[in-house]
């Protein structure tokens, strides 16, 4: 970054406020929370199920067909996990996690459930981050002297979200894509001795996202991204999931962006997962019948 960018970038820092002083702008930006997510990834007890007789086994399928077409309109997907990681993986978008919860339980409920084992699973919520949107809000609250954590400073915070609650409501409730691929993985902003995603400022971290957005949509049309925050939900900070018809294109995303400074010096990232959808027809083929 060249020295004047940087400069303008520790100048929004600060706001000179009526009077003469400064504040500082606060560090977190505003998020937006929708639909609650759950990632279920499960093996298959081959050797019990493969003794079965046919039609113990084709009930427990025709079963569970059952169940997802009930809950495939964007609301529960399940797909054929490729490699060691899993067998299956059941992917659930619900408004809240008590609906999240009877999802899981309907599983549970099924006879094909009794020869399937939890391999891992991912809670989250839908996040829409909103760093440009606070970063404008913040120093414009600044230059009127409305300091963070004032009544007035809350009242237009919360006025502001809920003006982008309802421009974005479309984003905070998605259906499940109708994607014939999937690549899930966590991911966390690193906060070790050398780089701290936290310590920087708003201003710096709204830039980097910025820049890493710009290589995102460049894959419009081929990628369809949901993000989303699992903080105080699950072992990692983030979800992501991509979906695509070409699996070819999730390499090529998250290899450019491997080179963009908010990925390359701050991103950690956990174990992917890739996975084929299973549509309605296709259950009896995937468990090898």
């Amino acid at each position: 970054m060249s020295d004047k960018r940087r400069q303008q970038t520790q100048m929004s820092e600060a706001k000179t406020v009526p009077g003469g002083g400064q504040t500082a702008l606060p560090p977190e930006p505003l998020t937006l929370d929708g639909a609650a997510i759950l990632h279920q990834m499960m093996r298959v007890k081959w050797a019990a199920w493969k003794t079965l007789e046919p039609h113990v086994r084709n009930r427990a399928i025709a079963e569970a067909e059952t169940l997802l077409a009930q809950t495939s309109a964007g609301h529960s997907a399940l797909f054929s996990l490729l490699g060691h990681k899993g067998d299956l993986m059941l992917v659930h978008f619900r408004p809240g996690f008590g609906a999240l919860q009877e999802a899981e339980r309907q599983w549970q409920r099924l006879e094909l459930a009794d020869f399937c084992e939890y391999a891992g699973s991912y809670l989250s919520v839908v996040e829409l981050g909103l760093y440009e949107a606070s970063l404008k809000l913040y120093q414009a609250l600044a230059q009127e002297g409305i300091a963070p954590g004032s009544p007035q400073w809350h009242e237009q915070v919360n006025s502001e979200r809920s003006r982008l609650r309802g421009m974005l409501a479309g984003r905070l409730s998605p259906a499940i894509p109708e994607r014939r691929y999937l690549c899930f993985y966590p991911m966390d902003k690193r906060r070790g001795e050398q780089r701290n995603w936290y310590e920087l400022p708003i201003a710096r971290r709204q830039e980097l996202m910025h820049d890493h957005g710009l290589i995102g949509r460049k894959y419009a049309g081929q990628v369809t991204q949901i993000i989303s925050g699992s903080i105080g939900l699950d072992d990692w900070e983030w979800g992501v999931d991509l979906f695509a018809d070409d699996p070819l294109v999730f390499k090529k995303l998250i290899y450019e962006m491997r080179f963009d400074s908010a990925s390359a010096a701050y991103a950690a990232f956990g174990t992917f997962y890739l996975g084929l959808r299973i549509r309605p027809g296709e259950l009896a083929q995937a468990l090898l019948l």
